[in-house]
């Protein structure tokens, strides 16, 4: 299987540190134009010169994945195929050499293909029946940890520090937090009966009520919550310098997310934590048991572990709900999201909702060969009363295929024919006879025969180009809001 080349990721951290293609071969004892060679991906890289380059450029391998390249080339792709843009077909190599030579310009473009997200969907109507205009604070706390790495060495050191003095084996970290509640800051940890809330600190009263409803692992991460919502002040202030939200809601939202970090660093400390994860192989159920936490908890902490020097296996982490919504979702591993759009229905995360509490594992592979060993699960959170569905979501996270050796879920697995081919979404996905295909491709003329019916809903050409709407001859796709000729037939019936 083909590699993904490491050249414009080489390209753009030796721009960042200001380095000549000149000076960089010299420091790695290479010719400049056998580097020129490597950095537009015409030569692949020994695993002698690998290290080398890990060494002059003052990065860990995981660095030279290209995973924020790829990241950000999705982006761009998802954003240039829109329809109501109106844009000619944009070749993919523009789109690559767009993010790999002027990776600011590719990211002021993602910038501003949202705030017009936001404008268009505000002046079609979505504002409150107030009039206020409805703000999407959780695509910004979405983007500041992604683009962090999901890693805060700041709320990690405070974690440790605080872990210290307490002094407590897993086992006994519940008890030893509500002990330091008690006896630092006065505050008494009540458990009962709640309408409407899981978690209420009451500062005035000096007393913290937890929902009866609760399982214990959850009552242990409210605690955690509560006691860095305390005692981290400093160290979430000295996170959020110079990030600038853009509302007061995703300010306050992003500050949450910190301190949910800061809790989870508590009850699994960076160093136990990544030893306990290489010892028992990644084996998240293991893991939630030796730290008395829950699955998600669990799952989510292994997608931190990214400190310079002590590195964990990369992983990205995402949480989805029935409706395909996702609420949670990071990438240390360089999974490239879909950001304005669904996951591919083949995904393995879309068929965990099918087989409650069971792990499920999948090869995933994407259309430029990039593999990942995908791991998800159901979890499920309390209901408010009899009656009412409890709330059901499937939490995934996953790996670059060469790491899979590192996990308990590779074994048994052959790792070269078990791959399953998926997309990004159906929209950006060129995969043609796909039974589980959603929509049409964007970048592609639909083919519409009456007299053929094949295999995918949608059969398309598959070397036509999209055309911009306005400029379409007759076979051209309808404008937007238009009802399509000739429609697939439903296929639920059969």
């Amino acid at each position: 299987m083909a590699r993904p080349l490491i050249g414009r990721t080489v390209r753009r951290l030796r721009a960042e540190r200001g380095l000549t293609q000149q000076a960089l071969a010299t420091r790695l004892g290479i010719s400049a134009s056998y580097l020129n060679l490597i950095e537009h991906d015409q030569r692949a890289v020994t695993a002698s010169l690998l290290i080398k380059l890990t060494e002059t450029l003052g990065v860990e391998l995981a660095a030279l994945s290209g995973s924020a390249e790829r990241q950000l080339e999705a982006g761009l792709r998802e954003v240039l195929s829109d329809p109501m843009l109106g844009l000619d077909e944009v070749p993919e190599p523009e789109v690559a050499t767009l993010a790999a030579s002027a990776p600011n310009a590719a990211r002021a473009v993602l910038a501003l293909y949202r705030a017009w997200r936001v404008a268009r969907e505000d002046s079609s109507g979505l504002a409150l029946p107030t009039g206020r205009r409805i703000l999407l604070p959780n695509e910004e706390t979405r983007d500041f940890f992604h683009d962090r790495a999901n890693h805060f060495p700041a709320l990690e050191s405070a974690a440790e520090a605080i872990g210290r003095e307490l002094g407590a084996r897993p086992a006994e970290m519940n008890h030893a937090i509500a002990e330091r509640l008690r006896r630092v800051h006065g505050l008494t940890v009540l458990v009962g009966p709640m309408d409407g809330a899981l978690r209420r600190h009451d500062a005035a009263a000096r007393v913290l009520h937890l929902s009866e409803s609760l399982p214990r692992e959850s009552r242990g991460f409210q605690m955690a919550f509560t006691l860095m919502l305390i005692e981290a002040r400093e160290a979430v202030d000295q996170t959020l310098a110079g990030a600038e939200p853009s509302t007061p809601e995703a300010g306050q939202m992003i500050r949450i997310g910190l301190l949910n970090y800061a809790a989870g660093a508590l009850l699994m400390p960076y160093a136990p934590y990544l030893a306990a994860a290489r010892e028992l192989r990644h084996d998240i159920e293991a893991l939630a048991a030796r730290f008395g936490v829950s699955f998600e908890q669990a799952a989510q902490r292994l997608s931190t572990l990214q400190r310079d020097g002590a590195r964990g296996v990369p992983f990205f982490f995402l949480r989805v709900d029935p409706a395909g919504n996702v609420g949670k979702r990071f990438s240390a591993a360089g999974f490239p999201f879909a950001r304005f759009g669904g996951s591919c229905p083949r995904w393995v995360v879309h068929e965990a909702f099918a087989t409650p509490g069971r792990i499920r594992v999948q090869v995933a592979r994407l259309p430029d060969g990039a593999t990942f060993l995908t791991v998800a699960r159901t979890v499920q959170g309390p209901a408010a009363h009899w009656g009412e569905p409890p709330p059901v979501h499937v939490v995934a996270m996953g790996c670059d295929i060469a790491r899979a050796p590192d996990l308990v879920y590779a074994d048994g697995l052959d790792l070269d024919t078990a791959a399953v081919g998926i997309g990004l979404s159906c929209r950006l996905c060129d995969r043609a006879e796909c039974r589980s295909r959603a929509f049409p491709p964007l970048e592609h003329r639909l083919v519409l025969d009456p007299s053929v019916e094949g295999a995918s809903p949608y059969a398309f050409e598959a070397s036509s180009p999209r055309v911009s709407p306005g400029s379409s001859p007759a076979t051209d796709r309808p404008s937007p809001g238009s009802s399509p000729p000739n429609p697939p037939r439903g296929r639920g019936r059969r």
